[in-house]
């Protein structure tokens, strides 16, 4: 039996057309998958990946956090363009905005999710520790115990018992695969730039070593509230090693006690500890914070003065003085109690 022209032709031209639709669906449905990000940014999610995860697990979480649409089709790409190998473990954070072009080249390139930790200046590393314990980062228990560590501090070389006054005050980046070694490393690493470009030489042209510099520095930042006043505070701490005389600085009666917070007791005065300037000649044995840049420059520049005292006005403000009788006076003045 023939089969008219007419009817075969038809025949071939729905053939045709389901062959076209069978290569092209996939093909469009592919094309739209890279274009057109799964959402509109309101799903933002942190995923981490171990080493070892394949591109397939990768994607299929992907998929499962509605950050792509397809993890068939985004194995698929990564193959298409050689890096279904290259993917790196670590933490990220995506947003369902993103294409799974840009997902996938986060994802090559290791742009893994840091969360940033900032560092105020003059913070001990007690009160660091117990920022990072606050942010759920690391222990407070675990980076003291990286901090005093004498091997640990051998490979910083750092010479004290601790790294106090080397957490150098900036904001750093703090990734899922850090420990409390790294960071420590990097803050460390941070202030050794710092200090290396900016002070070493000063330093040692003016016969000051490096921890004598930073200890200084660090009492300077606690008792400074206003910037201007770092080089007065200064010249009073140089003036009294000059003349032997006690440092009696606030901030070192409370180390390793409680954060400074602008007042101290009697007690704290007559507590017998190894870093309290009212019970000890000379500086204490090492820094108790860590002091930035105007500091660390204070304690190497002290302006030119004859003061001897200072005392804080209400606003944190201090009065400078060059004689006890003019010290006791702002004392009454400003404290109401008279300087023993």
């Amino acid at each position: 039996m023939n089969v008219p022209v007419n009817l075969r032709d038809r025949r071939l031209q729905v053939v045709a057309i389901l062959l076209i639709i069978i290569v092209l669906v996939p093909v469009v449905r592919y094309a739209v998958f890279i274009a057109v990000p799964a959402g509109n940014g309101e799903n933002v999610r942190v995923l981490s990946f171990d080493k070892g995860a394949t591109p397939r697990r990768i994607a299929s979480e992907l998929e499962t956090a509605g950050l792509i649409t397809s993890a068939r089709l985004f194995v698929l790409h990564a193959r298409l363009r050689g890096e279904a190998e290259r993917l790196k473990a670590g933490e990220y954070q995506f947003s369902d905005a993103m294409k799974p072009a840009e997902i996938l080249r986060k994802l090559v390139a290791g742009e893994v999710y840091a969360r940033p930790f900032a560092v105020p200046e003059g913070y001990s590393m007690y009160q660091v520790a117990e920022l990072l314990e606050g942010k759920r980062m690391f222990s407070r228990e675990r980076f003291l115990a990286a901090a005093t560590d004498p091997s640990f501090l051998a490979e910083l070389g750092i010479q004290g018992s601790s790294v106090e006054g080397y957490l150098y005050p900036s904001t750093y980046a703090v990734t899922r695969s850090m420990g409390e070694r790294d960071l420590i490393r990097v803050m460390v690493s941070q202030f050794d730039k710092v200090y290396g470009a900016g002070f070493a030489e000063e330093a040692r042209r003016r016969g000051m070593s490096r921890h004598h510099v930073v200890t200084l520095a660090s009492m300077i930042e606690k008792e400074a509230v206003s910037p201007a006043e770092r080089p007065l505070i200064s010249s009073v701490f140089h003036n009294r090693l000059a003349k032997g005389m006690r440092l009696q600085s606030d901030p070192t009666a409370v180390y390793g006690v409680r954060a400074f917070g602008g007042n101290v007791t009697r007690q704290d005065i007559l507590r017998n500890t190894s870093h309290n300037t009212y019970r000890i000649a000379g500086l204490p044995p090492g820094p108790i914070g860590n002091p930035g840049r105007d500091s660390l420059a204070a304690a190497l520049n002290p302006a030119a003065t004859g003061y001897l005292y200072f005392v804080a006005r209400k606003d944190g403000t201090h009065h400078f003085s060059a004689t006890l009788e003019e010290h006791n006076a702002a004392v009454r003045r400003y404290l109401k109690t008279p300087a023993k």
